[in-house]
């Protein structure tokens, strides 16, 4: 199984010079010590919570700084871009970090969509549109194409990527239509948002079983699943995993992206991260039935899943393998987890905005020395 760095970019202070040096003096530390994969997203209008709007820029000079850990590009929101430029900026990266690059693909939210112009109703089509055209590109020596969102008349497009086949494809996904769809297109699955590994499970089955029978999108088929979540370690056990344990809770928090606006979060987090916990099921037995149940409203339904979720504590976060978090053991065992549910990847965000820099730093080398051996020939 292979280990990977995912980031959103953010710190304690908002700071967009010091960020960027941040984030790659760990990324550099990263390559040395032996990651095999490093992400970063293009969120934009996401202040104090994501400052990677232009993740191509960042690697370009990562790509000048380090040798061996794959770029994943995680992901391009294909809506926000031409499918040409999408094809050259993708293909230019590939030759500058000599075929080190994947190309993660996506449609973001709401927030980041209406505030580009585009209707939300209409980015399912778009991505489909474009992830449909850009290994089309790659392919051609001459490409033209007559689409619902993109026209391009007969045309050189340059360069092509260095790697042979292409850069493996991506897209990342929340739910089991975005797997299934996935498997179909013979594309891999960066599957975000942090999850117990029992939960995923079935599903990454289900996906490695149906993708070999794809029709892929390109020229050849990328069967990967990879799993992300929240992680950090330190040589105190408890200490790292209080620490884990605070960053996905921040990171989820109710007025955070990922959370804000949406009615049903927590009651979805909880199923993510394995259920309601025995030692908390009697705040639901005070209520009388569990969350949805029936006569139950919304509203009730949300403030219990929303008190029992900030319940939830490190130990299980960590024992369920929902966080990567502890001491070097902690950590391993948790990924053990990932790895025999079927996860050919696991992406582990260590910088949030409540992890200082020296503190990542500092986990970036304990995964180096002890964790990352361990998974070195699986």
């Amino acid at each position: 199984m292979k280990l990977g760095l995912h980031y959103e970019m953010a710190r304690p202070e908002l700071n967009d010079h010091l960020l960027l040096q941040e984030t790659m003096e760990q990324i550099i530390r990263a390559d040395q010590v032996g990651f095999d994969y490093v992400w970063l997203v293009e969120h934009h209008f996401m202040t104090g919570f994501s400052g990677s709007a232009c993740p191509e820029i960042v690697y370009g000079a990562l790509s000048q700084r380090t040798e061996r850990i794959r770029l994943g590009l995680g992901v391009i929101v294909l809506p926000y871009h031409h499918p040409v430029r999408v094809a050259e900026r993708v293909a230019t990266l590939d030759h500058l970090a000599e075929g080190r690059v994947d190309f993660g693909t996506g449609r973001s939210g709401v927030y980041e969509l209406t505030g580009m112009g585009i209707d939300p109703s209409r980015s399912r089509e778009m991505w489909d549109e474009s992830l449909t055209m850009v290994p089309r590109i790659w392919a051609a020596d001459w490409f033209e194409w007559d689409g619902k969102f993109w026209s391009v008349p007969p045309r050189q497009v340059l360069p092509k990527p260095y790697q042979k086949p292409h850069p493996p494809i991506w897209v990342a996904a929340l739910q089991a239509a975005t797997y299934e769809l996935a498997a179909q297109k013979g594309i891999g699955v960066l599957a975000m948002g942090a999850s117990d590994p029992s939960v995923l499970e079935p599903h990454i089955t289900a996906y490695h079983d149906a993708v070999r029978q794809a029709t892929p999108v390109g020229d050849c088929i990328n069967a990967q699943w990879a799993s992300q979540t929240i992680g950090i370690c330190t040589e105190d056990n408890r200490e790292g995993r209080e620490l884990g344990t605070l960053s996905i809770k921040n990171f989820f928090g109710p007025d955070r992206p990922y959370a804000k606006g949406v009615e049903d979060i927590y009651s979805r987090l909880l199923q993510q991260w394995g259920g309601v916990p025995d030692h908390l099921k009697e705040d639901f037995i005070r209520t009388g039935q569990p969350p949805g149940g029936e006569g139950q409203s919304a509203e009730a339904t949300n403030f219990i899943a929303h008190k029992v979720w900030e319940k939830v504590d490190a130990d299980t976060l960590c024992d369920r393998a929902v966080i990567i978090a502890g001491d070097p053991d902690s950590c391993i065992a948790a990924l053990k987890k990932h790895e025999a549910a079927g996860a050919d990847q696991v992406l582990i965000s260590m910088q949030t905005d409540t992890v200082p820099h020296e503190v990542v730093m500092k986990s970036i080398e304990l995964f180096g020395k002890y964790v990352i051996p361990e998974f070195a020939d699986s």
